[in-house]
């Protein structure tokens, strides 16, 4: 029972860059060009190669999104933790539980064409086969990520090592000839396909779901995202190539062993040995890393009370989230029962569904005006390039037909009732989306706690590197004056706060600001004013933040000050002091600050915009 124990829901920052590369390549080189070409080719012909191309850009653009809401908020759950944190726990929900379904299918296509190999070697029936299989498996990743990892290497630099010698020995056989013509059932079927084959890609977003246990997420991901992307197209494109050009048109179309029977012809026998061998890895790398990713969908859905507790158990001696990873195994198996064509198009409408989300979560994040909101990756070309493939999505998605997007509807239908029958009463979620409402309709409808929480990730991730003056910030009181007040007054509130931390009494305080002021004016401009002051004593050093929104009339140069930043230290911090000073003055002169000082609601994010602040730190 120790080993099942259910403990902190943490997990292990385990995965390197190659780890991530090959999980994400694993479970995109399957199914996807060991069965699925044959499918694809009897709709499109020849021009299946511009299909995968198509889909491969496509995914390209997708996945930029999904990599710049990583790497602001690297946890377990991918897609679904960044949609629920900027659209909201409905569509969370409904997010999560698709995308745990589509990635639980897309492992299901990779057991039922290691089951149907292993069928036609042994004779087993595909049931029976799989139902093992997909044991190892779950087994496997309940004793550990990165030892699911290591196998994951192996498995794909040995696959990519077979596709390699797949396509040297056959490029020299391709007849051209086989791709005339190359559009024999028009454009729209070569569009149409790419619409079909996205599932191929979809083992991009199995990065996304394991964010939490990579380490340096900030670099790791989008490289990641993004080399393994291009290369999977590439081999896709490669392998189609010298696949169309040498295997009959007649025998490619509708094959399910494409490749395979290829190689035969190329070389006999062992050609056609070698690539049952390399769809075997294939499939291998796919189904271990699908049930990898696909079990953080329940286990995040978990931590956010939208699902049951028991699916964020944790292993105490695997620190992985065993109770997710079991029921994501079951729900594997079940969906072998599932017609193959239908499977293809459901997965690859929910993962195009999952892209079109992704990048409206971008643009919601963008503009909701979050302060903790910093990714280390933004979309290139924004707000175009997530505009177009939003456009481009939802084309894909109403060309796959209506039983696929009936059954996509079904999926929905199911997590809006899971949401409202069991979620909705016990999230308290907040959402980007509420911020950036709120400040269309200039109504309070949020509260800090997303806020909070993009900090906290901020602070585990090591962005946050603080200099002294930002320790200082993070211990500072910080005054929001809701209504209008004069310097005096100002003072006399400022020197109450500073005698809860000083030996010196309110009195003493406001005698030394009143002072300190009448010596030369401490406003540094009409919105921003530094009053500061050397204390009697050693070793001590205060700041104080203050905002009026009203404006405080300072002086008459001055009649409208907004920014208060107080500042006091005795002698011997005099160094300190005028690092302040500086810090200061880098901070207010950024051409957002008045802008941000004012529209912010929250005390607290008075403080992050001087945490957060571009200026040089003295580390």
């Amino acid at each position: 029972m120790s080993d099942v124990e259910i403990q902190s829901d943490d997990l292990k920052r385990g995965l390197g860059f190659l780890d991530v590369f090959c999980i994400a390549a694993g479970a995109m080189i399957s199914s996807g060009i060991f069965i699925l070409p044959g499918l694809a080719f009897s709709r499109a012909g020849p021009s299946v190669i511009l299909s995968y191309a198509l889909a491969g850009g496509l995914a390209l653009i997708g996945i930029m999104s999904v990599a710049e809401l990583a790497t602001a908020m690297p946890k377990a759950g991918g897609d679904y933790y960044y949609i629920t944190r900027s659209l909201g726990p409905m569509i969370g929900t409904v997010s999560g539980l698709l995308s745990w379904f589509a990635l639980s299918l897309k492992t299901s296509f990779a057991l039922f064409g290691l089951s149907e190999v292993i069928h036609l070697i042994t004779g087993v029936p595909l049931l029976v086969a799989a139902a093992p299989l997909c044991l190892i498996f779950t087994v496997l990743n309940i004793i550990g990520v990165k030892e699911a990892a290591k196998l994951e290497v192996a498995l794909v630099i040995g696959l990519l090592a077979l596709m390699l010698l797949y396509f040297i020995t056959g490029i020299g056989s391709v007849r051209i000839m086989q791709y005339k013509p190359l559009l024999p059932y028009g454009l729209n079927a070569m569009l149409s396909t790419a619409g079909f084959v996205f599932v191929s890609f979809g083992g991009l977003l199995n990065v996304a779901t394991v964010a939490e246990e990579v380490k340096h997420p900030q670099q790791t991901i989008p490289r990641a995202f993004i080399s393994s992307v291009i290369v999977i197209t590439v081999v896709y494109a490669a392998l189609l190539f010298v696949t169309v050009g040498i295997l009959p048109g007649e025998g490619l179309s509708g094959s399910m062993s494409p490749l395979a029977d290829t190689a035969g012809i190329i070389t006999g026998t062992a050609g056609y040995i070698v690539m049952t061998v390399a769809a075997l890895l294939a499939f291998i790398t796919t189904a271990n890393a699908g049930i990898m990713a696909a079990s953080r969908y329940p286990l995040a859905l978990s931590r956010d009370n939208l699902l049951p507790p028991f699916f964020r158990m944790i292993s105490s001696r695997f620190a992985t989230p065993i109770a997710a990873v079991a029921v994501t195994g079951i729900l594997i198996f079940l969906s072998l029962l599932l017609d193959l064509d239908l499977l293809v198009k459901a997965a690859s409408t929910v993962v195009l569904t999952t892209y079109v989300m992704s990048s409206i979560a971008v643009i919601v994040l963008r503009h909701s005006g979050l302060q903790n909101y910093r990714p280390t990756f933004r979309v290139p070309g924004y707000p175009w390039l997530p505009g177009i493939g939003i456009i481009c999505f939802i084309f894909l998605i109403v060309d796959m037909g209506l039983a696929t997007i009936e059954i996509s509807l079904g999926f929905i239908l199911a997590g809006l009732v899971i949401y409202l029958v069991y979620g909705r009463v016990r999230s308290q979620q907040e959402f980007a989306l509420l911020h950036l409402v709120e400040r269309i309709v200039s109504r309070d409808l949020a509260s800090y706690s997303l806020e909070a929480e993009l900090k906290e990730i901020l602070h585990e991730q090591g962005q946050t590197a603080h200099d002294e003056f930002d320790k200082l910030v993070q211990k500072a009181t910080v005054l929001d004056m809701d209504t209008p007040c004069d310097r005096l007054f100002l003072f006399e509130t400022m020197a109450r706060e500073l005698s809860e931390k000083l030996s010196l009494n309110s009195e003493e305080i406001l005698a030394i600001l009143n002072e300190r002021e009448a010596q030369s004016s401490t406003a540094l401009s009409d919105f921003v004013a530094v009053p500061h002051f050397i204390l009697p004593g050693e070793n001590e050093f205060h700041i104080l933040l203050v905002r009026c929104r009203e404006g405080i009339p300072w002086s008459e140069a001055h009649p409208s000050v907004k920014a208060v930043f107080a500042i006091c230290g005795t002698r011997d911090c005099r160094n300190m002091h005028l690092k302040a000073l500086a810090a200061i003055a880098h901070i207010v002169q950024h051409r957002t600050f008045e802008k941000r000082w004012l529209q912010v609601k929250h005390p607290d994010q008075l403080r992050d915009i001087v945490l957060h602040s571009e200026r040089k730190r003295f580390l």
